[in-house]
């Protein structure tokens, strides 16, 4: 039988298993850099950071587990593609990333920027993903950690800045340098937040969360996910919205580093205690999100490998801790071509699964074709190869930050040719 509260707190818990260290700095900075033409902006990156997600999980509702995402384009692929996803996500970027914006918003303006923040920084490292392994081999109890203790935390904090700062003279936004494909330049800064590589991955977490609850039948784990989805999606999308909103009234400031309209905004928005209390938010949204990717990732390269789960978790507590120390900044920049390169493929996956195409040739013509457009798009961008870069701009709707959207489509329209003409040679 259906549980409404069950699903409520499964609900929260996707919620803030997404709501990490990206939701909270990304959005309030890209009202920053669009000031007054935020909302076009705005809908393209609550297409990536909350439409998709939703779409990520609901294509997982289609598939028993994560062996059979990809598979139709080659089980060989599904292997690399999930593995390269858990990486991206896990500890290469989004992991270290909720440490390191964990120390920047939450610890920094505490206790300043002296010559011991280096040390401080390292410290606060330890700290954040000892209590991450310790959440982690807690298996059974994840998701009701998160649901019921730690995303009230957050809600309520982000709530006091909301109403804080809609009653209040942030500023006005002014024009900025961004004038012009502000839809894909909101969707692509979307990429960021890193939610849609994680959403068709999150639902392996709660499914396991449902079956240690006793809950087998699959018809009704998949109205679980769908419920906990919508929930989530509807949840992130009325924040992100919020949030870009108010960072476009400090427009006319200089924006700083990437943390830096969030840090702002909670100060302004929450006087004196602002650092103290926001730092308490960020550390809540973080760690939930560092809880729920370590789980992910240990359970992943624990089946792939000889390593146990408990071994795999310690492996990626201590790799993200060394390089959350490196900052938010130097993350961020590491993450992009990896981005660019994967949240096409991601996307065009996600579509496929959702609609329920069953014949392989669709995904390999569409998936092969992407990754060609992707690889093309991120040599021209991230290493200015001239030759690429042409290539991107030749494409309709490449300047606009989607070279790859007219050649799926057309690889579509070919790998429909090829299915009729080989069923009737079948049939003849």
């Amino acid at each position: 039988m259906l549980k409404k509260n069950e699903m409520l707190v499964l609900g929260f818990a996707l919620f803030a298993m997404f709501f990490g260290a990206g939701n909270l700095i990304f959005p309030p900075s890209l009202g920053v850099s669009t000031g007054i033409n935020w909302l076009p902006a705005g809908i393209g990156f609550l297409i990536t950071g909350a439409g998709l997600p939703l779409l990520g999980v609901l294509s997982f509702t289609k598939l028993a587990n994560l062996d059979h995402y990809a598979d139709k384009v080659s089980p060989w692929f599904n292997k690399v593609y999930c593995t390269a996803l858990i990486l991206a996500i896990g500890p290469l970027f989004a992991i270290p990333r909720t440490g390191s914006t964990t120390f920047e918003l939450g610890v920094l303006p505490l206790v300043g920027g002296d010559g011991s923040t280096l040390v401080v920084s390292i410290v606060s490292s330890l700290i954040f993903f000892g209590l991450t392994y310790i959440l982690t081999i807690k298996e059974n109890s994840i998701t009701d950690v998160i649901g019921k203790f730690l995303t009230p935390v957050i809600l309520v904090i982000v709530a006091l800045i909301f109403i804080r700062g809609m009653g209040m003279d942030l500023g006005t936004p002014v024009e900025t340098n961004l004038t012009e494909g502000l839809f894909g330049y909101g969707f692509v800064n979307g990429y960021q937040t890193m939610d849609a590589l994680a959403s068709i991955l999150f639902g392996v977490v709660i499914v396991k969360s449902l079956r240690l609850k006793g809950i087998t039948e699959v018809k009704l784990q998949q109205q679980y996910l769908v419920g906990a989805s919508v929930i989530a999606s509807i949840g992130l999308g009325f924040i992100y919205f919020f949030l870009i909103f108010l960072g476009s009234k400090f427009s006319g400031s200089p924006s700083g580093s990437i943390t830096n309209a969030a840090l702002t905004l909670s100060q302004q928005t929450l006087g004196t205690l602002g650092s103290a209390i926001f730092g308490i938010c960020v550390g809540a949204a973080c760690l939930t999100t560092s809880v729920g990717l370590t789980a992910l990732v240990s359970e992943w390269f624990s089946k792939l490998t000889s390593l146990s789960y408990r071994t795999v978790a310690v492996i990626t507590c201590v790799f993200s801790a060394v390089i959350a120390v490196g900052g938010v900044n130097m993350i961020v920049t590491l993450a992009v071509p990896a981005l660019l390169f994967l949240y096409p493929i991601t996307i065009v996956l996600i579509l496929l699964n959702i609609f329920g195409v069953q014949k392989a040739v669709y995904f390999q013509f569409g998936t092969y074709t992407t990754i060609a457009m992707a690889a093309i798009e991120v040599f021209g961008s991230t290493f200015n190869i001239a030759y690429f870069q042409l290539i991107v701009k030749s494409v309709p709707l490449g300047t606009a930050g989607f070279p790859w959207v007219l050649p799926f489509l057309l690889s579509l329209v070919i790998a429909f040719i090829i299915d009729k003409t080989t069923s009737k040679k079948e049939t003849a």
